[in-house]
């Protein structure tokens, strides 16, 4: 057992969340190559560097230059375990980083110098706010000209409702950035602007008020500096861990993840303070990461990873005992046990079979369709995880296939990206067309190129005018359910689960419905609600 909790506490399993281009993607990097992962970072966006980022590993993702899907990378830093999953920050492609946020412990959150809290960093701390997820704060881009140290602190304050403790602060900014004053540990971390894929020298300084400090920063900065410091002693309250713990206090660093810099400060802060493994609430009790039985969750469903292979593979987080390969485990949806020859741990698009894994680590299982998003794996009891949340689309297209001969490739395509929660699809009652529903609009580009060139199959949309599709709970016995779907026969349909569906054109429309049908009850989210 002693063991077990070794392992446990030698873990810690996160996610870093902004609005696009903050620089997420760049900060995973970086921190990989602290953690030795990688031997050189690539470049997002840049077309000199031919090397892509470790974590965008979809064709579409390297040429566009965004994260569209949720990766999964693994590395070791000072005897820890950290795994990392970098999310989409495009809006469209919100619902995985939702579903993500049910599987880490805590969260990183960037934020651009010059932009300052954007509309997605909102949403996305908010769905942290109501899970309590304690946060760390990294704002990026220091070597760009941008706000104010105090303006963007109080920003993140108001914007977020964050309650913020400064650990570092800048020393200029732009073109008069000199580096950066270390709180957390007392030292200076000097930026020299020609290592900048190296990292600058640090100097240990036990006194602000040391004179040396002038010498090496020049007076009219070290005055400065003094001053801000004396500000935030004054305004900010001290660090204090079990506040950060329960999401009531954020410490706040800055940096240049591009540069490399403050990036070694933040992963060291983030190893002494960021929690290991946390209990996780069930249908039937809270379960605890140290228990000796196996229980873990499907949170994303991944489709052709290895495009040569055809493969799925179900990310499941571990979230208590030890799971080992070749054992037999159960499937609590489907009531039946299952073993697994060639569990994955991942860095990025590199898969490596693991022996065991422990609480914290995410595996990935190969599935050939058994799995659903949201599904319970455990060694025997007869539990399920909550909170794996499904939203109301919010665009509406009927798909047609564009290759009569090609039929069958198309079905098993979008039956496969409707497992990966991509999009999803509901089928006409009255004549079985097929609409596809996103939460952006982003999705269908996504969908019509990953048909084409991973199913072989083509596609193409046509417009639908609708406002929300909303799941229905009624006794489908009773006269006003019968009334109910007669009236309203041309908008019901069914989604990949067999689940009654009313895809309703207004807001006005469901107010009506609503008055109208009392006992016939219209869900907007829901939890994946079993079938």
């Amino acid at each position: 057992m002693s063991d077990l909790i070794k392992e446990i506490q030698k873990r810690k399993t996160f996610g870093i969340i902004s609005h696009p281009d903050a620089g997420k993607t760049t900060l995973t990097e970086k921190l990989l190559l602290f953690g030795g992962a990688i031997q050189e970072a690539g470049a997002v966006k840049s077309n000199k560097i031919k090397k892509g980022a470790t974590s965008d590993f979809m064709e579409i993702e390297r040429q566009r230059g965004i994260s569209v899907a949720t990766s999964v990378l693994a590395f070791e830093y000072r005897d820890h375990k950290i795994n990392i999953l970098d999310t989409p920050g495009h809006k469209d492609f919100a619902e995985d980083t939702y579903r993500t946020l049910t599987a880490v412990d805590s969260v990183i959150v960037v934020i651009d110098v010059a932009k300052g809290v954007e509309e997605q960093t909102e949403k996305l701390v908010q769905v942290c706010r109501m899970r309590n997820i304690p946060m760390l704060v990294f704002i990026n881009k220091l070597d760009r000209e941008g706000k104010d140290a105090f303006d963007l602190l109080d920003e993140v304050e108001q914007k977020l409702g964050l309650t913020v403790c400064p650990l570092s602060l800048p020393i200029g900014m732009g073109s008069d950035f000199q580096g950066i004053y270390n709180i957390w540990e007392n030292n200076i971390q000097l930026f020299l602007e020609e290592k900048k894929q190296k990292v600058g020298d640090s100097i240990k300084f036990d006194d602000i008020n040391d004179t040396s400090i002038d010498d090496v920063i020049g007076e009219k900065a070290a005055k400065n500096l003094r001053e801000e410091l004396d500000l935030i002693q004054s305004v900010y309250p001290e660090f204090n861990r079990d506040d950060y713990m329960k999401g009531d206090l954020q410490p706040v660093f800055f940096g240049s993840a591009l540069n490399n810099f403050g990036v070694r400060e933040l992963l060291d802060a983030f190893i002494d303070i960021a929690p290991m493994p946390q209990p996780k609430e069930s249908d039937t009790r809270l379960v605890k990461p140290e228990e000796s039985t196996f229980t873990g969750f499907v949170f994303k469903i991944h489709a052709n990873m290895d495009p040569k292979h055809r493969d799925r593979l179900a990310f499941v987080k571990i979230v208590s005992g030890t799971f080992r390969r070749n054992e037999n485990y159960l499937l609590v949806r489907e009531g039946k046990k299952m073993k697994f020859s060639s569990p994955n741990a991942f860095f990025a698009d590199k898969k490596e079979v693991v022996e065991e894994s422990f609480p914290g680590d995410i595996v990935g299982l190969h599935d050939t369709g058994s799995f659903r998003i949201g599904d319970t794996l455990t060694g025997g009891e007869k539990l399920s995880f909550k909170g794996i949340p499904s939203f109301s689309p919010e665009h509406f297209r009927y798909i047609n296939n564009n290759d009569p001969l090609k039929a069958k490739q198309l079905a098993k395509g979008i039956d496969q990206l409707m497992d990966e929660g991509v999009a999803q699809l509901f089928t006409l009652e009255m004549n079985g067309r097929k609409i596809i529903g996103t939460v952006g609009a982003l999705q269908y580009e996504v969908i019509q190129y990953r048909l084409e060139h991973e199913y072989g199959a083509k596609c193409t949309y046509e417009p639908l005018s609708m406002h929300k599709a909303c799941w229905v709970e009624a006794d489908e016995k009773s006269e006003e359910f019968k009334e109910f779907a007669r009236l309203k026969q041309r908008f019901l349909a069914r989604d990949k689960y067999n689940q009654l569906v009313f895809l309703a054109d207004s807001s006005f429309t469901i107010h009506m419905t609503q008055e109208k049908f009392p006992n016939v009850k219209l869900h907007f989210i829901s939890e994946f609600r079993e079938s």
